[in-house]
């Protein structure tokens, strides 16, 4: 499996995408996540879980808590892979609109 398949694979997810989200904003545990979805605890744990695996997050204990945070460098695989596309919508658009200038003359 590609290095960056797990990546893509963890953000397909809208609701793993809403809690990279909410970790942006701070470290949340299992619980503080869970209570902000209509779904169980162990659903939530699933999704941190594969967002674990991803390398997305990481999880450190303090006590019986465990606490989730986001590794906002583990993105650059997506950006990297989207800076492709930037550039072919940007030849793109170039092109047509010197096409539509050229017509227009």
């Amino acid at each position: 499996m590609p290095a960056s398949q797990p990546v893509f694979r963890a953000i397909a997810d809208p609701t793993r995408r809403e809690i990279l989200s909410m970790l942006a904003g701070e470290e949340l545990s299992v619980g503080e996540v869970a209570a902000r979805f209509d779904m169980t605890r162990p659903a939530v744990a699933k999704h941190l879980g594969i967002l674990r695996e991803a390398d997305l997050i990481t999880v450190r204990s303090e006590g019986r808590r465990h606490v989730n945070r986001l590794k906002p460098e583990a993105l650059k695989t997506v950006a990297d892979w989207l800076s492709y596309f930037d550039r072919f919508w940007d030849e793109k658009l170039a092109k047509l609109k010197s096409t539509l200038e050229n017509d227009n003359d």
